[in-house]
């Protein structure tokens, strides 16, 4: 009978409240990790323990480790650690490949096991959309998060990425390829499938963490696209209520078709009491998880190039491809015609067929178990 393998899980944080979608990513590869290996021989290692609020003085703290591409909350101190640890383990799993400069200490400390490192995204590209112009710490931000992702190309025994396109960037940047790549899954919660009809006037919703490319394209959308249609426009998400201030500059017309939902624990009857869902994402790397979210709980979507990134969906039938304020408004006139209920089989069978944990856990397991 061979001996069970065991893993080092390493994480940026201590899971609690409300996940991102980095964090949602990572609790299913964990969750797989579980189930191929049993839990008993799997041992998280997380960046961040207890959850902090930076403070100025935190980040001022942290600068000289960032010089010496440190980042994350990640020291010296712990890469020593976690090297400690490794060497009783036969797999160690990097959650995130601006930890690579782990896996360069691992492989100098001569670690005789499998180093695995998961791409969220190319970091570097990532933090090059993220990351205002102006930001002082921006280009030595640029320089670590492109150190990291080098030392994890070439110090990792296994890469994975999220989708092609960050594989083929991968090698563009440091000369190889990941050894795979791992779609974006989510744990199926069996929506309700009960056909209702869609409401006059229908109901968008818009739903993600508060961050630039979620503010910036939720706002460009209530600008050029929402005085145009006849629509009620939720907004759910953490730190969303920061949205508040800029809402309240509009006419009480445009106020008025706006809702704002801040730092929500279970946003799942939102998206299922939504008549269709809008992901306007004009930047970014890896895939976006409330896509893969959205087709879970068989939704009408429209979304741009960025946000299907990833998926090969029928655009016409699982709602529409829209870049542009005309391709927007053009859709959303088209839904009665196109659709009758809010429920989209097209979307959930999608989901059922490519996006399921399960998906990502025969790949996994073929990875590391054959």
């Amino acid at each position: 009978m061979n001996t069970p393998k065991t893993v080092l899980f390493i994480r940026y944080k201590k899971p609690f409240g409300i996940k991102e979608g980095g964090e949602q990513v990572t609790h299913k590869n964990y969750s797989i990790f579980c189930e191929l290996f049993g839990v008993e021989n799997v041992e998280e290692y997380y960046m961040h323990p207890n959850l902090e609020r930076k403070t100025v003085w935190s980040k001022i703290k942290s600068f000289p480790y960032l010089l010496a591409n440190y980042y994350f909350g990640l020291t010296p101190q712990k890469v020593r650690q976690i090297c400690k640890i490794a060497q009783h383990k036969d797999i160690v799993f990097i959650d995130r490949s601006i930890f690579g400069i782990i896996a360069k200490a691992l492989k100098k400390e001569g670690f005789s096991g499998k180093i695995v490192t998961f791409f969220h995204n190319v970091e570097v590209v990532y933090y090059q959309t993220h990351i205002p112009r102006y930001a002082l710490y921006r280009p030595f931000l640029l320089r670590c998060s492109n150190r990291n992702d080098a030392y994890s190309m070439q110090y990792s025994d296994i890469t994975i990425a999220i989708n092609s396109r960050d594989s083929n960037e991968l090698l563009r940047r440091y000369g190889k390829k990941t050894n795979a790549f791992v779609p974006v899954t989510f744990e199926d919660k069996h929506p309700n499938e009960t056909p209702v009809p869609i409401a006059n006037p229908p109901t968008a919703l818009f739903f993600g963490t508060y961050f630039p490319a979620n503010a910036e394209g939720v706002l460009w959308f209530i600008e050029n696209v929402l005085p145009y249609v006849d629509i009620q426009l939720q907004i759910v998400g953490k730190g969303m209520k920061q949205l508040v201030r800029t809402i309240q500059a509009l006419s009480l017309q445009q106020q008025s078709k706006i809702e704002i939902f801040s730092d929500i624990e279970n946003i799942a009857p939102f998206i299922e009491q939504a008549d269709f869902v809008i992901s306007p994402i004009f930047k970014g790397s890896g895939m976006k998880v409330k896509t893969c979210e959205t087709l879970m709980y068989g939704k009408i979507i429209m979304g741009s190039t960025e946000s299907f990134e990833g998926y090969n969906v029928d655009f016409e039938k699982v709602g529409a491809l829209a870049n542009t304020k005309e391709e927007y408004i053009a859709a959303i006139q088209q839904i009665p015609q196109k659709f009758n209920s809010r429920f989209n089989s097209y979307s959930r069978n999608y989901y059922l067929q490519n996006h399921t944990n399960e998906v990502a856990k025969k790949i996994f397991e073929k990875l590391l178990l054959t």
